[in-house]
């Protein structure tokens, strides 16, 4: 068991590494020393830069989802390799990883061997480790963002990360950005097209510009708040359009009822893609025989390739001076303040709020 720690000692030994371990959503999150591991063939100790707060992780602090414990949740993370085994890992690149390279992964480790890996479906290998998401046990304790390092598995994707992309840029990359080029990628060009997404969180916003940097026709959001909608506006989108019908409709809300109210607008041919539903919901209804004289394809997307992940960073290098990324972190709050973090979360409800060991709390927009 990790020895726990007060939140004033805020000077823990060389040899030890500070995490904030969560047990169960009616205990605070509780900061422990872990010592720190020893790197083993394969693997890739990584300093942790920032961390964000994915809902995920605000779901699992207050029960409304389930994860086992105790566990270091955070999944959103930017690194800086710290130490190398004598065997090191290579990037998705084929670039040999050295000590300070800034580098993002994949949430999702894979063996790569099993039917669902050679099958095409790698986030769904049989033998999945999920970063953010695992026990707090063993050699690979430090398995989540929350923390001020990580111990990498072999067989994890890795990627460098240019010097020029800002932090909180790139923190989403390996969640959300990936995610949602996942989502494009499962359906094809967009170009000419008429697209409908469904939700302005994060998903939704980057849905956004990469349907206007492949050159969708129209990019139309629909958000109950409206100043997501305006949100929306600054990353690519036409507004809210649902008298047209669309030859995309993709949603990223999990709402029911948003999808039901989409499905009528999509045309002859249409693609949908459902992103957002990961937790129980109530049943849809929908018409088979809808489907079959619309000629619809249906597309259900839960994580993402190694593949995706090489797109998402390389999206956000091209465009993230064309949108404001950078801006839907509304606030920076140290390891040692992670309660405050997710208060903030919670009362604020902003885009993103992000953790960095070490750091004082600087909020932003």
């Amino acid at each position: 068991m990790p020895e726990k720690v007060s939140t004033n000692e805020t000077s823990p030994r060389d040899s030890d590494i500070l995490a904030a371990v969560f047990h169960d959503s009616k205990r605070p999150l509780e900061f422990c020393m872990l010592p720190r591991p020893e790197v083993q063939s394969g693997e890739t100790l990584v300093r942790i830069e920032c961390c964000t707060l994915c809902g995920s992780d605000l779901h699992t602090i207050s029960g409304r989802r389930s994860e086992r414990s105790p566990s270091i949740l955070g999944h959103e993370i930017l690194g800086v390799v710290e130490e190398v085994s004598d065997a090191p890992s290579v990037d998705l690149r084929g670039e040999t990883l050295a000590p300070g390279d800034r580098i993002t992964w994949s949430i999702c480790v894979s063996c790569s061997r099993c039917d669902r890996c050679t099958g095409g479906f790698p986030q769904k290998c049989r033998h999945l480790h999920k970063y953010g998401h695992a026990l707090a046990e063993g050699r690979f304790a430090l398995s989540g963002g929350l923390a001020e390092a990580i111990l990498l598995r072999p067989d994890t994707a890795i990627i460098k990360v240019p010097n020029e992309l800002p932090d909180h840029v790139v923190c989403p990359a390996n969640c959300a950005t990936a995610t949602v080029m996942a989502a494009f990628n499962a359906i094809g060009s967009v170009e000419g097209k008429r697209v409908l997404l469904l939700g302005a969180g994060l998903l939704g916003l980057t849905a956004a510009a990469v349907s206007r940097s492949r050159g969708a026709y129209v990019t139309a959001v629909s958000d109950p708040l409206p100043e997501r909608l305006a949100l929306a506006q600054k990353f690519g989108a036409d507004g809210n359009m649902m008298s047209q019908q669309f030859d995309v409709v993709m949603d990223f809300s999990g709402s029911v009822d948003a999808i039901e109210v989409a499905l009528e607008c999509a045309g002859i041919g249409a693609k949908i893609v459902l992103v957002g539903s990961v937790m129980k919901s109530d049943d849809l209804r929908l018409n088979p025989e809808q489907i079959v004289r619309k000629c619809w394809q249906i597309h259900g997307i839960h994580n993402y390739a190694p593949s995706d992940l090489i797109d998402a960073v390389e999206f956000l290098r091209l465009n993230y001076k064309t949108y404001p990324f950078e801006e839907l972190v509304s606030a920076e709050f140290s390891l040692e303040a992670i309660d405050d973090a997710v208060g903030y979360a919670n009362e604020k409800r902003p885009i993103r709020v992000a953790v960095r060991p070490g750091e004082a709390k600087r909020e932003g927009h």
